[in-house]
């Protein structure tokens, strides 16, 4: 089963293949999914990071807490976001 990881306190200089090569040591990296400011574009500091369910706990225990670029990371699971109701115009 695949599990969503949410990784925060990036370094606003990361990208994709950073934190796919960061995560890499503990498992396959299903997806490195980097936010953005839907307004301005720019990297917002966190993203999500998909792998399978056993290698997704080594990693949150191996890299939450970890330096990157003078960044304490935060690692966990991510929660799952509550559906907003749908506009009505």
């Amino acid at each position: 089963m695949v599990k969503s990881i949410y990784v925060g306190n990036l370094p606003f200089s990361a990208s994709d293949e950073e934190i796919r090569e960061l995560f890499a040591p503990y498992g396959e990296v299903q997806s490195v999914k980097l936010i953005s400011d839907r307004d301005t574009g720019r990297f917002r500091g966190f993203g999500f990071v998909e792998m399978n369910d056993a290698e997704a706990q080594k990693a949150i225990e191996g890299l939450n807490g970890k330096d990157m670029g003078g960044r304490n990371l935060r690692v966990n699971l991510a929660e799952e976001k509550p559906q907003r109701p749908k506009r009505s115009w």
